[in-house]
């Protein structure tokens, strides 16, 4: 066991700016949504990324469940969609009415319109990863829906846009 207070190294690594996407699913025939800002690419032959998912977090056995899953990666503008899928308590039905989105033409999970990026996304491995897991996927469609905008970036807790 680490003596590393965890309140340190939230504090510590949350000085570290990252990008903030939506992952979603479809289980059972329902959508689920998260907002995470644990991903990254892994690989470009095959094309790999991989996103850290809180073990407590109801997306996380949908996505485990499915075996696919979207990545949208947000503007500075979806700030809202952000803070409503992070938001703990939100209807698991409907939760994605809210706010703007389309079916991805190879999985069929939802992936928000006013994204940067999209990902479509097929499982190939599962590691334990603390209270995460950490999901790593083979990239099956990719698009950029939104060429103009800034990134949505968390920094330090907080939301913010790239200084341009």
């Amino acid at each position: 066991m680490s003596g590393v207070d965890p309140d340190a190294y939230r504090r510590a690594v949350g000085r570290f700016a990252t990008g903030v996407t939506v992952v979603t699913t479809v289980a059972g025939g329902t959508d689920q949504a998260m907002t995470a800002n644990a991903f990254t690419s892994v690989s470009l032959e095959p094309v790999l990324v991989l996103v850290c998912l809180d073990k407590d977090a109801r997306v996380h056995d949908a996505v485990l469940a499915s075996g696919t899953w979207g990545v949208s990666v947000l503007t500075e503008g979806a700030r809202p969609a952000a803070q409503w899928f992070a938001s703990v308590g939100r209807p698991v039905h409907g939760q994605l009415a809210r706010v703007p989105h389309h079916r991805g033409p190879a999985t069929g999970v939802a992936l928000l319109d006013d994204a940067l990026a999209t990902l479509e996304v097929a499982t190939r491995a599962v590691h334990d990863g603390g209270d995460h897991s950490i999901v790593v996927g083979e990239v099956l469609a990719v698009a950029t829906p939104v060429a103009e905008a800034g990134p949505l970036l968390w920094h330090r807790g907080r939301y913010r846009g790239l200084a341009r």
